[in-house]
């Protein structure tokens, strides 16, 4: 896939976190801020065209409940992500592994998957 093809919609993610500020009795966009522990001009920028950098951006999905991935846009098919890269997002997430926990799981299923995987 031709990764120049993919863009993040900026704009549509900000209208997004706009609904949802709305639909919270019209909260101020200063409280937003504050809610998502990032700084009011990141949303300045954001209100004039710019993207998020990716810390904000993740505060701003947890804040919000949008998915990041909803804002993908991409011209080309896009292939799903490989099975391994799914399993090791899961561990990461996961709020019982520490996060020594999650790489050491990380270490021993990478080597077992790459011990089990058939060749194409």
């Amino acid at each position: 896939m031709n990764v120049a093809q993919v863009e993040f919609d900026a704009e549509g993610f900000y209208q997004a976190l706009d609904a949802t500020r709305q639909a919270r009795r019209n909260m101020p966009w200063r409280r937003v801020a504050d809610e998502a522990g990032i700084s009011a001009s990141t949303l300045t920028r954001m209100a004039q065209g710019k993207r998020p950098d990716v810390d904000s951006l993740a505060k701003l999905t947890v804040w919000s409940g949008l998915k990041a991935d909803d804002f993908v846009r991409s011209r080309t098919r896009v292939e799903s992500a490989e099975p391994l890269a799914k399993v090791l997002t899961y561990l990461r997430a996961d709020p019982n592994l520490s996060k020594e926990s999650s790489v050491a799981l990380e270490e021993v299923i990478k080597a077992t998957y790459r011990r089990l995987q058939t060749v194409k």
